[in-house]
């Protein structure tokens, strides 16, 4: 239905409603009728009809009403992240990329507005996230088939709802697919301050699995070393702290760590894998740097670490819809149970502009994960 709403978008340039409905074979008193009976409110959404930069190819623009079929819910959106893997999106850049026009966005969480007539299950009011998620979440309302939508509990904070999918759940599933964990194992990793990092601190403490963290020097360092230890984190160390030929102080009374996660490459990833124990493996799932990950043929020879890669949009391709929303009830209910928690910045859908340029680093460094209210 996003589609219809983007050919339709494609179409108008300076045709009115009206007009795309006499195009349909409907009058104007029909179209009045079938919009209150069959089609969704019109759509306020943040489109971009060519690749390149986000603060240049993105404009705020209304949507026309589409078609509710028998089988599509309507959700009136709530709240959706800026992850920076949309920013990769709109530039073109990302492994997957977008049929334009499109509309931004990955994840979400919404209301039910209105069903088709054969949907069951799902009510007017019910919270939902789209599951596996999808584009087009920038949006205030999204029209799909009701297998799109997941039925979460009511009272769960909105900004977490529409962020649990892309981070939480690909440290959950990081923490379980790569290396069997048990109780008084460690992991260590970079990039402990982004909410993958701050997410496998506390389900890492929830297992009773010790974290070792390495994260980027800042004015802000100490302060960000305590936050990341009342989240659960056993040590914090700052790249230029760390002297990798002596890890093994580091560690102190820690075990050497079984399994390592690495979003930023370059010298960091080094120091992951310096911490690795026999055995060892480095899960990569980003590369802030833009450097490559360099391993010593002493490393694999020697200590024979292994290098993976995880990408959750592959993981929820093969099959795994059911098993993802087991998943993700489970994380939401940490959450409620003030478990599991991570730092964003809630700003209204009018503001787009000023999260989009948040997030571009456009306002200075250390911004908050922006999360849209509409």
């Amino acid at each position: 239905m996003a589609f219809l709403r983007l050919a339709a978008l494609k179409a108008l340039h300076g045709t009115s409603h009206t007009l795309l409905l006499l195009r349909r074979g409907r009058g104007p008193a029909s179209a009045v009728r079938a919009f209150s009976a069959t089609m969704s409110p019109p759509s306020r959404a943040v489109v971009h009809e060519l690749f390149g930069p986000p603060d240049a190819v993105t404009r705020v623009t209304e949507l026309p009403p589409v078609e509710i079929k028998e089988n599509d819910v309507c959700v009136k959106m709530l709240a959706a992240p800026i992850n920076p893997s949309d920013i990769n999106r709109i530039q073109g850049n990302y492994a997957v990329k977008p049929q334009l026009p499109a509309v931004g966005g990955y994840e979400g969480v919404g209301e039910v507005h209105s069903l088709g007539s054969a949907v069951r299950g799902l009510s007017p009011g019910d919270l939902v996230i789209p599951s596996p998620p999808s584009s087009g979440t920038w949006q205030t309302y999204v029209v799909k088939e009701q297998s799109a939508w997941h039925k979460i509990v009511r009272g769960t904070p909105l900004e977490y709802a529409a962020t649990i999918t892309v981070n939480p759940l690909t440290a959950l599933r990081m923490l379980e697919d790569f290396v069997d964990l048990k109780p008084g194992d460690a992991i260590v990793q970079n990039g402990a301050t982004s909410i993958v990092g701050q997410c496998i601190v506390q389900l890492a403490r929830i297992r009773s699995i010790h974290s070792i963290n390495v994260i980027r020097d800042s004015a802000l360092s100490d302060e960000v070393k305590e936050k990341l230890k009342r989240l659960g984190a056993d040590k914090v160390y700052t790249e230029t702290q760390l002297d990798l030929k002596k890890v093994k102080e580091f560690l102190a009374n820690i075990p050497a760590p079984a399994l390592g996660f690495n979003c930023i490459g370059g010298h960091s990833a080094t120091a992951v894998l310096a911490f690795l124990g026999q055995g060892g493996t480095m899960v990569t799932y980003g590369g802030m740097s833009k450097l490559p990950v360099t391993v010593s043929t002493s490393s694999f020879i020697f200590k024979d670490l292994s290098l993976r890669g995880f990408w959750l949009q592959n993981w929820l391709g093969s099959n795994k819809a059911e098993e993802c929303r087991v998943m993700l009830d489970h994380l939401l209910g940490l959450v409620r149970e003030g478990k599991l928690t991570y730092e964003m910045e809630c700003v209204p859908f009018d503001d787009f502009q000023t999260a989009l340029d948040k997030s571009l680093g456009k306002l200075g460094g250390g911004q908050r994960k922006q999360v849209i209210i509409f």
